[in-house]
């Protein structure tokens, strides 16, 4: 299988995980070894400057740390779109990547927007391929903007309704179908 670095993993309506319900996850690496990405729409109710108060330059005041996922939850990242992709310490994408946090203040002027997760989402060899298998995952290329999103809780919907056709039915599902 191809690398899916720069893909959106959307969770499928049948993926009860509560670690991946209903989520959006970007993969940020992906290879023979597994695969890695970080969940954009789980912001969590604490605000950087509370959690990590030596990154609370990096962001807007009141701005959440997100819960990327599951593995290393007191872990931080930080994503960055940056001017120049070179200036990534780990570049991704397009004009995403990490930054070297050895000065977090240097950050600021290398890039538009920053975004704090806590966590990441991690596969072993062949995990996410077996999940993609069972349909667990639909797959979606990223934009630069999903990872900014100012409204994560819409995020799942409004990626279905992007990618069209029978998604934009499955974008409409409530989250409990018994109570339709």
């Amino acid at each position: 299988m191809a690398s899916l670095q720069g893909q959106l993993l959307v969770a499928s309506p049948g993926l009860f995980d509560p670690n991946f319900r209903r989520t959006v996850v970007l993969v940020t690496e992906h290879t023979e070894d597994g695969a890695a990405g970080l969940v954009l729409n789980r912001p969590t109710e604490s605000e950087v400057s509370e959690i990590v108060p030596a990154l609370e330059s990096l962001v807007d005041d009141g701005e959440p740390v997100f819960m990327g996922g599951p593995v290393q939850p007191n872990g931080v990242l930080v994503l960055g779109e940056f001017l120049d992709p070179e200036d990534a310490a780990v570049p991704l994408f397009g004009s995403l990547g990490f930054p070297s946090l050895e000065e977090p203040d240097d950050v600021v002027p290398l890039t538009t927007r920053r975004r704090i997760f806590a966590g990441y989402a991690g596969w072993g060899s062949g995990q996410l391929e077996d999940e993609l298998a069972r349909e667990d995952w639909i797959l979606e290329e990223a934009q630069p903007d999903d990872a900014f999103t100012e409204a994560p809780g819409e995020l799942w919907a409004d990626v279905l309704r992007r990618k069209g056709g029978i998604y934009e039915l499955v974008a409409r599902m409530p989250e409990d179908p018994s109570v339709n």
